[in-house]
């Protein structure tokens, strides 16, 4: 072979090489948000650091052609304050994994990730620090249990989007628990469905959101459902925005309801931002009336940003509860409170 050959041959390889690459492309993201705290739980005061959903990501598509691409999401959440993963264990992708496929018709996802309607409601009006930390929502109902998902989100018409989420439940075993309460099951994970609907208009934003989930213990069926209703609204420098949730669970031992909402607003001014929250969750009702496990919590928090990617940001929290409630806390009753200050940076 001569080597002009080689020569042509090395430059056909490079460009084969160059417009396979254009047709895919793969992104590493992710944030590290670091806390130092004064914490107070119960009689018990510590101050520490703390890891505020720090995670890494990769993300990546392939364009199919006509109009079709196949794409994977894949994000390790670990603690940024020793850079062990969590929960202090190795790194793996349970905070999402997921691989797709999108198109006009929309996009059709299978695996781990956050159902629609949490996005829809109580995580888009978390405006100061991600719903994450000690400050995230301790009140809202999660109702689905995570992973062997599949799912489909519409494309967009006229600033509506809407999400279906199936998960099954595979013969597996779950742990269902009463938000904020010691109550629940423990058994077979008998499946759960998720429907979302989002409306996004200039400033106005609304937001729907329904769960069903099953708990299956030697022939007693937990049956959890949730609904929940947003809306925020813009006005110049100054954004509000509010949840409604109604929880119900079923089951041969009990019956019982719940109420839960929270109250958001965000003032900016130049690379400051002013935030205040709270939510209050009602006690339970039916067959658990006269608990006391109601709860209040409030949060006051203060952003600067430093840069589109990086802030310094400062919070007060505080959760109330009842003397039968444990929303934030491992014991009944107990309250909670942390003073924070921190760095988050998004990459």
């Amino acid at each position: 072979m001569t080597k002009t050959t080689r020569v042509m041959l090395a430059v056909l390889a490079v460009c084969g090489t160059s417009a396979a690459m254009a047709q895919s492309s793969v992104n590493i993201y992710g944030r590290v948000n670091t806390t130092v705290e004064g914490q107070k739980i119960g009689s018990t005061s510590k101050t520490g650091m703390e890891s505020n959903g720090s995670f890494i990501g990769f993300r990546g598509t392939e364009d199919l052609g006509n109009g079709l691409k196949a794409g994977f999401v894949l994000e390790s959440e670990f603690l940024a304050d020793n850079g062990a993963g969590k929960d202090g264990g190795s790194m793996n992708f349970k905070r999402n994994s997921e691989v797709n496929l999108s198109g006009s018709f929309g996009t059709v996802r299978l695996g781990k990730f956050f159902v629609g309607s949490y996005l829809a409601t109580a995580d888009y009006i978390s405006m100061h620090n991600h719903d994450v930390g000690s400050s995230a929502d301790a009140l809202y109902a999660y109702v689905f249990p995570q992973g062997n998902q599949i799912a489909y989100r519409s494309p967009e018409f006229g600033g509506v989007t809407a999400e279906f989420n199936y998960g099954f439940g595979e013969k597996a075993s779950r742990d269902a628990e009463l938000p904020g309460t010691g109550l629940g099951a423990t058994g077979e994970h008998k499946g759960a469905f998720d429907a979302a609907v989002n409306y996004n208009n200039g400033p106005l934003g609304l937001g729907l959101g329904y769960t069903q989930a099953k708990t299956s213990d030697a022939g007693d069926t937990l049956k959890e459902q949730q609904l929940g209703l947003r809306a925020s609204y813009t006005i110049n420098s100054l954004t509000l925005g509010a949840y409604y949730q109604y929880y119900k669970a079923d089951a041969n031992a009990f019956d019982t309801k719940r109420h839960a909402y929270r109250l958001a607003a965000m003032y900016t001014l130049g690379a400051s931002e002013f935030h205040a929250n709270v939510g209050r969750a009602q006690s339970y009702k039916g067959d658990l009336d006269g608990s006391k496990t109601s709860a209040t919590q409030w949060t006051l928090g203060y952003n600067y940003n430093l840069s589109k990617r990086t802030k310094v940001y400062g919070y007060f929290t505080k959760i109330n509860n009842g003397d039968d409630a444990a929303y934030g806390v491992t014991n009944a009753g107990d309250n909670f409170r942390s003073i924070a200050v921190g760095v988050r940076h998004l990459f």
